[in-house]
């Protein structure tokens, strides 16, 4: 009993993190599409920049709202929903022909993507112990930042093969919905859905302490109690407010890093643009990494992990904006690092929902923090533009992200490990 159990907790993990795979197909193209967009619409990259914060507006709304309701409702059914919105959204714009259109399709693409990730942290947590989570999480995290890789990769393809920018919105998808289908036949929410007992579940929170059970019974109230416990739980605020800033150099590097690698002409091809590539792959062992640097090197404390984590992105982020583009070893050596210590941070932030809000309220926490996340993403996407647009400089772009990391360096660092990892 006892190890089929744990095959179905890794079978869980793994189709989660398979469906979430292939979600960036629908988000993260963009970045590879703006300079076409741009050219096409006759628009200004500040006026992309509003198009990407309207996407992450829309996403970090959407977390406030959809990470509360997979505590209430199924995760499984969240996550379908959301892909299928989203593939639906991403084929309307790829046949669209004004500004406004991709304005409001891609808005809403960003509520739909959202359902996504709170939703399968609700799932993993669902399965795994406080005990493990750091694993699962990492595990989790890795998927995101390997469906970079993906979404990148397929990019790549589709403008070295001189493709107009709507096939960027047609072809990654396709591999979205494959995903989707597999979710909807091999996931359960939880281990009672898959047909084990209420004390296997209850074993699954067995490390819950005074606090989580705080949560547990505010839970027993309405939506609102679960939103003030939140609210109210000062670190949580200040390690929401750090995520926010982690956030926005992490999108300064996805979304703008291509048009700087893309040169001034879209479907120009340089070497330099393969390069961009090692940013998602060093992302994606970035967050499976700190999930155990976390745990083995800081000792499950998460602050400093982050902390340490966002200073070295600091100093990466001024090497790269000092290093000559034509060094392609070293500017490879460069991306493949910023994104390793840009994204794995993120892998520890999610362990802090559960580490200091208890399981109960994973979903509506992470939600939360999501929607830091994403708010402060978006913000920073048209002051990006802006900064291309005034000084007609795409490198100026690193020099941003070095501030913006030693900004969340600086907040993360007044956030106490909890008492049960001291």
């Amino acid at each position: 009993m006892e190890r089929t159990f744990r095959k179905d907790q890794w079978k869980m993990l793994f189709v989660t993190m398979f469906c979430y795979l292939f979600f960036y197909t629908g988000r993260h193209n963009f970045g590879w599409a703006a300079r076409g967009i741009a050219k096409e619409l006759n628009i200004s990259f500040q006026q992309v920049g509003w198009i990407s914060f309207a996407m992450l507006m829309g996403y970090a709304i959407g977390q406030l709202i959809n990470g509360n309701l997979a505590d209430r409702w199924s995760p499984k059914i969240m996550i379908i929903t959301g892909g299928g919105l989203s593939i639906l959204c991403n084929l309307s714009i790829s046949f669209a022909n004004s500004y406004t259109a991709i304005l409001v399709l891609w808005t809403l693409n960003g509520y739909f993507q959202s359902m996504a990730w709170g939703s399968g942290g609700k799932l993993i947590s669902n399965w795994w112990s406080s005990s493990e989570r750091g694993k699962a999480f990492g595990f989790y995290t890795m998927a995101a930042g390997s469906s970079s890789v993906l979404t990148f990769l397929m990019a790549l393809v589709l403008v070295q093969q001189e493709q107009s920018w709507r096939t960027l919105f047609r072809y990654p998808i396709l591999f979205l919905a494959g995903a989707l289908l597999v979710f909807l036949f091999v996931a359960y929410s939880d281990p009672q859905k898959k047909g084990y007992t209420a004390e296997k579940k209850e074993g699954i929170a067995e490390q819950e302490d005074a606090q989580e059970k705080v949560a547990a019974s505010e839970k027993q109230g309405d939506w609102k109690q679960s939103y003030l416990h939140v609210f109210q739980n000062r670190n949580f605020m200040i390690a929401s407010l750090a995520i926010g800033f982690q956030s926005m150099a992490r999108y300064g590097l996805i979304f703008w890093v291509p048009i700087h690698f893309l040169g001034n002409n879209y479907k120009e091809s340089t070497g330099n643009m393969w390069l961009t590539l090692l940013i998602p792959i060093g992302m994606a062992l970035g967050a499976l990494s700190f999930g155990y640097i976390s745990d083995l090197v800081f000792n499950k404390n998460r602050s400093k992990s982050i902390g340490v984590g966002m200073a070295i992105s600091c100093v990466i982020a001024l090497l790269i904006y000092w290093v000559p583009i034509h060094n392609h070893l070293l500017i490879g050596m460069l991306m493949f690092t910023s994104g390793f210590f840009v994204y794995g941070p993120q892998a520890n932030f999610w362990t802090l929902s559960p580490d200091l809000l208890g399981t109960k309220l994973v979903g509506t926490g992470i939600g939360v923090m999501n929607m830091f996340a994403y708010v402060f993403a978006a913000i920073g996407e048209p002051l990006f533009g802006k900064l291309i647009d005034y000084t007609g400089n795409t490198a100026n772009i690193f020099l941003f992200v070095a501030l913006i990391c030693a900004i969340c360096a600086t907040i993360i660092s007044f956030v106490p490990p909890p008492n049960h990892h001291q």
